[in-house]
């Protein structure tokens, strides 16, 4: 009995001891879901649906993680090392601000700062209205030191010079919160001079970081303190604008964060393109008419490849309106990168987030597609700005423009964010998860021939391309599109008329703005986002029509300031021009503080070009009226006209350029300079300045060809800048009965085309063993084996690219020539003739075989038969 009482004691107190236990846990709250805007995180909801301010679906917030007790150690600013990016995952590319001046190691040389006045001052505002939100935290100092230095990189296999910003190609990613206050002390370690351009940054004129134009260049071996408010929020970027830096690796990403970003992962992305090739010779070789790059990208489109595809007529109306070959990029380059990688990952994603790309597009000259293989891509901002959200399946983005683009981790895979350059020749990429990969769609190989019969077209006679006024503006009907294979399975005769009628549509309201300054809104439906890359296409392609502002961006009420401009250049000769003029040959726009600057451009060339202006926000005029995008870059298309303007608001001197680079070094730009502004403490002699910052588009490079060959050596030597042009041609026999011949031209080039090219110059001919005259096709005797005159005359290019000359020499005898040069009969295979009045005549065939060699043979009526090697230079 006493046993049973103890068991039943027992019994009872474990529900009590239980229960006792079960009251000191934490009491278990129902959490309820919130859903909640990714670009406005301040709408929530407890029910899934559309945002009320820009109609996006609302995401399921994630259970945030409690926060750690440990105190993070803080980071010492990066040190140089040598760049290794294809090593280097891209999480490691993002620096981290310090607090504290970093002390240099023993090694490093101790550098001055080359303006040391402004470690005191205070911090100068730009003349920009703050950004919305505004400053709405306690302000900060946040200071990066960037330490420029030479360095060796292996992209593809070679080891090549680069130029490195603490180590890292790209360089690190500085990330502010508006309001900051931005102090960057750039440490020059290099030999040569550099500077740093805050591309799209509202900031102090004479920290834009142009040379020579805003600033003097950073020395070497010396310091440079930028300093300027953070009054924005968005992507932006920075780079050199010295020289050909850019290329070379140094340029890198700018975050402005709001003061209240919305909590979700986002990602920097750079975009770059690399080549082998030192920056300087990829100029002098586009410059020097030099078709490697395109012997490269298999865009030669030879007359043998025109018989065989049937365009051979195509080919031949082509040439007769004097235009090259067809091709939609410049260099030929060897890699494309991501974050400094051919392929990067980011591989901590699942099923459902929901990843904000910062895409920056570092690339010197190309175009990107972006394409992703988890679905639709959604735009929310494009240039540091705000756009109200428009889904796609892809976008075009320029060098130097800049997107802000949703994606989602549909499944737990891992899906490819791709990056195709615009000439398709290759491809980089961001996977996002992981799991089993999920490959975007690759973009077939251009058609060029389609948009060379597309071009002849809309070309006439005398180089200039047909206008359509604002039936084609915004990037709305790309007349590219007839080469893009993934949009023509459909009938390519473009159905040109269907799509000016769409286009003329949706731009009558550009062309209403444009003769007021009362723009009336429009929503914006899903039938208006239409895609004019193919006429039948299902792919729906960004355009700058879609774009728009989710707020009004009128400018205030003010004088107008209207100016036209025509994007010019001649592509075989490789010179940019506006107006038919360069940098270093136009006059500096003055413009008022509180004018409004209208700007409209067409685009007379067969070539994109991303126009960029300094320091400054431009409204591009489309159909969105009052809530037209902000933009600081511009890509126009061949036969666009569009139509920006921006509020004068700011003092000093602004560069207007193609970021293009070598378009840019080729001339292709203005000077917008505010009348009365006061002078420039960093360039305190104007003049000195004005002539440093022009000589770029003036310099002088050098070409040559040289071929040795069994009967002798003929060749000539240029030295030629975008106007004038200094030329010696010689053929030297290896027999005396060959005799010697030289001919010395120096002119200038006249007209937008550049077809007319006056000349003086000195005419050579020398035979020890035949002296006899002959008399030329005009009756009049010539002794042309014993001959030294001064000449003066003219070439002009004919159709089929035909060189015509006259001249005549001081002696009073005439000469007319025909010569064609480099006639693609294949991609690698040339063929060259000429003939005169002088009843000389030659015939040969070259063979390329790498850039500067080539297989060679001609028949010439004074040297007769040879073959050999020709070298290229």
């Amino acid at each position: 009995m006493y046993q049973l009482l103890i068991i039943l004691l027992l019994l009872g107190t474990v529900p009590f001891t239980y229960a006792q236990h079960e009251l000191h846990k934490p009491i278990q709250q129902q959490q309820t879901e919130i859903y909640t805007c990714p670009m406005h995180p301040e709408v929530q909801s407890t029910k899934p649906g559309k945002c009320p301010k820009c109609g996006m679906t609302l995401v399921k917030q994630k259970p945030k993680a409690p926060a750690k007790q440990e105190q993070a150690t803080p980071k010492k600013a990066m040190k140089a090392k040598p760049a290794t990016p294809a090593k280097k995952p891209v999480q490691q590319q993002n620096a981290k601000p310090v607090q504290h001046q970093a002390k240099p190691t023993k090694k490093d040389p101790v550098t001055p700062v080359q303006n040391p006045e402004e470690i005191e001052k205070p911090v100068h505002k730009a003349g920009h209205e703050p950004e919305s939100p505004g400053q709405r935290h306690v302000p900060r100092t946040v200071r990066y030191y960037l330490y420029v230095r030479d360095t060796l990189v292996n992209f593809t296999g070679k080891t090549r010079r680069a130029v490195a910003i603490n180590g890292s190609i790209p360089a690190p990613a500085l990330t502010f919160t508006q309001g900051d206050t931005a102090e960057i002390y750039v440490h020059n370690e290099m030999d040569v001079e550099t500077s740093i351009h805050w591309h799209g940054v509202f900031l102090p004129n004479r920290f834009d970081g142009v040379p020579w134009l805003t600033q003097k260049p950073i020395k070497p071996h010396s310091t440079y303190l930028y300093k300027f408010p953070i009054i924005q929020n968005g992507t932006y970027w920075y780079h050199s604008h010295s020289a050909f830096q850019e290329q070379s690796g140094m340029y890198g990403a700018l975050i402005f964060n709001k003061v209240n970003e919305p909590d979700m992962p986002a990602i920097p992305i750079v975009l770059s393109d690399w080549t082998d090739m030192n920056p300087k010779e990829v100029y002098r070789s586009l410059r020097s008419a030099n078709d490697w790059f395109s012997i490269q990208k298999g865009a030669t489109q030879g007359y043998a490849e025109a018989i065989s595809k049937g365009y051979f007529g195509t080919k031949l109306k082509n040439e007769w309106k004097r235009m090259e070959a067809m091709d939609v990029s410049d260099v030929a380059y060897e890699k494309f990168l991501t974050n400094g990688q051919g392929i990067a990952e980011q591989t901590h994603f699942t099923a459902g987030d929901v990843v904000k790309l910062r895409v920056v597009n570092g690339g010197a000259s190309t175009y990107f597609w972006l394409t992703y293989s988890g679905g639709k891509i959604t735009v929310v901002g494009n240039d540091g700005n705000d756009v109200s959200p428009v889904e796609v399946d892809r976008l075009i983005i320029a060098p130097a423009e800049t997107y802000d683009l949703l994606v989602t981790i549909p499944e737990n895979m891992q899906y490819e964010f791709l990056a195709t350059a615009e000439d398709r020749s290759n491809t980089t990429s961001l996977w996002l998860g992981r799991g089993m990969k999920m490959k975007a769609q690759r973009l077939g190989k251009l058609n060029y021939f389609e948009g060379m019969k597309m071009m002849n077209d809309m070309m006439k006679l005398n180089g200039d391309m047909e206008p359509m006024g604002m039936e084609m503006s915004n990037q709305q009907m790309d007349m590219n599109s007839v080469m893009y294979p993934e949009v023509s399975g459909q009938d390519h005769s473009m159905h040109v008329s269907d799509e000016l009628k769409t286009a003329t549509d949706s731009s009558m309201q550009v062309k209403q703005q444009v003769d007021t300054t009362a723009h009336q809104g429009h929503d914006m439906k899903r039938h208006d986002m239409q895609n004019m890359s193919g006429s039948n296409s299902e792919i729906l392609t960004l355009n700058y029509g879609m774009l728009r502002a989710p707020e009004k961006t009128t400018l205030r009420p003010g004088p107008i300031k209207e100016l036209r401009f025509e994007l010019t250049g001649n592509m075989n000769r490789y010179v940019w021009t506006m107006d038919n003029k360069t940098v270093s040959e136009s006059d500096r726009i003055l413009i008022k503080k509180g004018e409004n600057v209208r700007i409209i451009m067409f685009n007379n060339s067969m070539m994109r070009h991303p126009m960029h202006l300094h320091g400054h926000d431009f409204r591009v005029l489309n159909k969105q009226g009052e809530y037209a995008p902000l933009k600081n870059v511009l890509d126009i298309l061949p036969m666009e006209t569009d139509t920006i303007e921006f509020a004068a608001s700011e003092s000093g001197d602004w560069f207007f350029h193609c970021h293009i680079l070598y378009h840019m070094m080729a001339g292709m730009g203005r000077v917008f300079t505010y009348q009365n502004s006061p002078p420039n403490p960093e360039l305190p002699n104007p003049k000195l300045a004005q002539k440093m910052f022009n000589r770029e588009d003036k310099i002088f490079l050098p070409s040559a060809e040289v071929g040795l060959e069994s009967n002798g050596s003929d060749g000539e030597f240029i030295l030629g800048s975008s106007r004038y042009q200094l030329s010696t041609e010689w053929r030297i026999g290896f027999k005396k009965e060959y005799g010697i011949e030289s001919e010395t031209y120096f002119g200038r080039y006249i007209g937008k085309m550049q077809w007319l090219f006056p000349f003086v110059g000195f005419d050579y001919h020398y035979n020890s063993v035949e002296n006899e005259p002959e008399k030329n096709m005009f009756g009049q005797l010539s002794n042309q084996d014993n001959r030294k005159v001064a000449v003066a005359g003219v070439q002009y290019t004919l159709p089929m690219l035909i060189v015509s000359e006259a001249r005549i020499d001081t002696k009073g005898k005439l000469r007319f020539q025909l010569r064609r040069d480099d006639v693609p009969l294949t991609s690698r295979l040339r063929l060259n003739l000429m003939g005169n009045t002088d009843k000389e005549y030659m015939a040969g065939l070259r063979y390329i075989v790498t850039k500067y060699v080539s297989l060679s043979t001609h028949y010439d009526s004074d040297m007769k038969y040879g073959a050999g090697l020709t070298f290229i230079y």
